[in-house]
């Protein structure tokens, strides 16, 4: 018996080869894949709304009868056709007709249409609603049921969407969903049956509870929730599993290097560095590839304990890479690297994008020959002609701006090709456990949580830009005191190139104002050189005042730098202005950060900057920002396809997390329904632990 997965779309009446090619846009090419494009929300259409009644931003369902319908000259041509009912007048507002929907709704004509109440010329107006000419009579309250709402793509509408999605029901009963989730794990958590919840999600009966389906909380919704997570997760185990397939050198720790490299140091690791040190030789002493995500907040010491991590790797005759994201945080590491580990023999390569020509060429070849044991650089690490000569651990800093698959491009260069090299992950952003434990299931985790002695809370202000004199002369007080800032410019625009001009325009601005101070600029678009020579000044006290984007938000160590002025702070998530304040509180002097936003806040804004006034500590701070803006916003991951959920919410829904990760191993050891639940809710997208 056919199953709905192999008919396709093409089956439903209206669906020609132009549709079907918009509808792949979407990863719909069967019934099955149309049934799992599900509604993200429903709209209330069940009851008329007066007209007299309307207010601006009410959106609802209005009916009455055309008594006007003009073509009006504005600064756009526009459609104005004037409906009435027994309690009022409301406009609708088209800028895109034709001579037939000017025909349709001719005067005299009833008209039932949906949209949202807007202020505009001619009163309240509906800007291109959805409407009906001459609608059926409304269906008795008590029979009425919501409308669905689902994910678009250019080309096609919402009543399209829903006429196609009416049509794949019908199919349901010849044709069940296969189910998928254990017949224990339905019972245990009394779970609708798949088909069932599928068809109520799509064409909510009048008996559904409405605030329920409106939440998110309905059980149909709720079961569709918890597969969909469970598919997630399965997917990063998999993952895993398909790492793990293949062997690694196992090096055993050597103690040598490692008694020499913490002589050398100038500070004794803390019990968390310890603790943590004691997982990785663990995992790096199995012949099995670790993966282990270490977590730390600014200022915890992770960079060396990377660092120790590489010379267990060196000592057991391995190569290891480290990479970072940017130029400046793979820099800062290169720099730390050779101040450590070449005072103990140890070669270290430096391979960036920016790296061309000879000098290129020269650490090519000492990476492929093993003469430099480690290679440090940004995503240019993994390009097809960097070749390793025993590569046997990987270490990539903050991860969450590779993804999954960047990462995975390296294990292909472990030792012959067949061993994969063992991996270690670190961020300076604290990731909530109930996120780590979705996005990251494919990971151990360590987290290093305590910071080295003697690091002082940083007091946080925050002041509106009015006073931005204040905060100038605050800047020259602290300078001619011997100490150092930061001067952080942010706008709203995404554009790089924006952002840069508005830094260049603050350090001209502040150095006239500032005559007596030195004052560095550094943004993404200087080149490498340009940059490293200010970073360098910056860090020997030759510059008083560093003026910056957010490039400076990790890695930059500067020990005497005590005030940071970060601009318009609102535009900026909780997790990356706690990175950025890290950048100060490094030495033995009371620090400062000065949040300078522009007023009016929001109520949102205000409790934002309260949170980081509150509190030092990253994770606090992080599950603040996970509620506040979501899962893709705090990991950084929206463009790779993590955690971009089709029904599941991870805020709502954070409940069903635990619950999953204990019940994913028992169904991952069944291949046949983790393929399946895989490919049902991330389709195309499965593709991204193969790489």
């Amino acid at each position: 018996m056919a199953a709905l997965g192999d008919i396709q779309v093409t089956v439903l009446k209206g669906v020609g080869h132009a549709l079907a090619g918009t509808l792949a846009k979407l990863g719909i090419h069967s019934l099955q894949d149309l049934l799992f494009h599900l509604p993200h929300r429903y709209e209330d259409r069940t009851r008329i709304i007066p007209m007299g009644s309307l207010r601006v931003g009410d959106v609802g369902v209005v009916e009455g009868e055309v008594v006007k319908n003009d073509v009006v000259m504005g600064r756009r041509r526009s459609m104005q056709v004037t409906l009435r009912d027994d309690s009022g007048f409301l406009v609708l507002r088209f800028f895109h007709f034709n001579a037939a929907q000017k025909g349709q709704l001719a005067i005299g004509t009833r008209v039932r249409c949906y949209g949202e109440v807007r202020a505009g010329r001619a009163g309240y107006e509906l800007y291109h609603p959805e409407y009906e000419a001459n609608p059926e009579p409304m269906a008795a309250a008590g029979s009425a049921t919501l409308t669905p709402v689902y994910p678009l793509t250019e080309g096609i509408q919402q009543p399209r969407v829903r006429s196609l999605c009416r049509q794949a029901l019908s199919y349901l009963q010849r044709y069940p969903i296969r189910e998928l989730l254990p017949p224990e794990m339905l019972a245990d958590y009394q779970l609708p049956d798949i088909s069932a919840a599928v068809a109520l999600v799509h064409a909510p009966p009048a008996s559904a509870n409405v605030p329920q389906l409106l939440a998110g909380k309905h059980p149909a919704q709720q079961r569709l929730v918890m597969e969909e997570l469970l598919a997630h997760q399965l997917s990063l185990l998999k993952v895993r599993q398909q790492i793990q397939q293949r062997q690694a050198l196992a090096l055993l720790p050597q103690g040598a290097l490692v008694a020499q490299f913490l002589d050398n140091l100038p500070f004794s690791l803390t019990a968390a560095q310890k603790h943590v040190l004691a997982d990785i030789r663990q995992d790096l002493s199995q012949p099995l590839p670790m993966l282990r995500l270490v977590q730390g907040d600014v200022g915890s010491g992770k960079t060396v304990v990377a660092a120790l991590a590489a010379l267990q790797a060196i000592s057991g005759g391995g190569q290891v890479a480290l990479m970072a994201p940017t130029e400046i945080l793979a820099e800062q590491h290169y720099n730390s690297f050779r101040q450590w580990l070449e005072p103990l023999g140890i070669r270290t390569a430096w391979l960036s994008g920016k790296v061309k020509g000879r000098a290129r060429t020269e650490a090519l070849d000492q990476v492929a020959s093993g003469d430099a044991v480690i290679a440090i650089g940004t995503h240019a690490l993994f390009q097809q002609d960097v070749a390793f000569h025993r590569l046997a651990l990987v270490i990539v800093d903050e991860q969450q701006r590779f993804g999954v698959h960047q990462r995975l491009a390296l294990r292909e260069k472990g030792v012959s090709g067949t061993l994969a090299p063992h991996q270690l992950i670190m961020t300076a952003t604290p990731i909530p456990r109930t996120l780590a434990m979705s996005a990251y299931a494919d990971l151990d985790t360590s987290v290093i949580d305590e910071l080295p002695p003697g690091r002082k809370p940083i007091e946080t202000i925050a002041v509106p830009d009015g006073r931005r004199e204040d905060i100038i002369d605050r800047v020259r007080k602290a300078c001619e005191q011997g100490r150092q800032a930061y001067w952080v410019c942010t706008l709203i625009e995404e554009s790089e190139a924006l952002q840069c001009q508005a830094a260049e325009v603050t350090a001209q601005d502040l150095q006239e104002r500032l005559p007596g101070l030195r004052i560095g600029l550094v943004h993404g678009r200087l080149k490498a050189a340009e940059k490293a020579e200010v970073m360098t000044a910056f860090k020997t006290g030759e510059l008083d005042l560093l003026v910056a984007t957010t490039v400076i938000e990790v890695g930059v160590d500067v020990p005497n730098a005590s005030l940071i002025i970060i601009e318009n702070p609102e535009r900026l998530g909780l997790a990356q202005l706690h990175q950025l304040r890290g950048r100060v509180g490094r030495g033995h002097e009371a620090s400062f950060c000065v949040l300078m936003y522009h007023p009016p806040l929001s109520q949102n804004g205000k409790a934002r900057l309260q949170v980081l006034r509150d509190s030092q500590d990253g994770f606090v701070i992080a599950e603040k920002d996970l509620e506040i803006r979501g899962p893709g916003e705090v990991l950084g991951t929206r463009q790779t396809g993590l955690m971009q959920f089709r029904l599941a919410e991870f805020e709502r829904d954070k409940g069903w997390i635990e619950v999953v990760r204990e019940l994913a191993p028992a169904v991952l050891a069944d291949s046949g329904r983790t393929e399946g639940l895989i490919r049902r809710w991330l389709g195309e997208r499965i593709q991204y632990g193969d790489v």
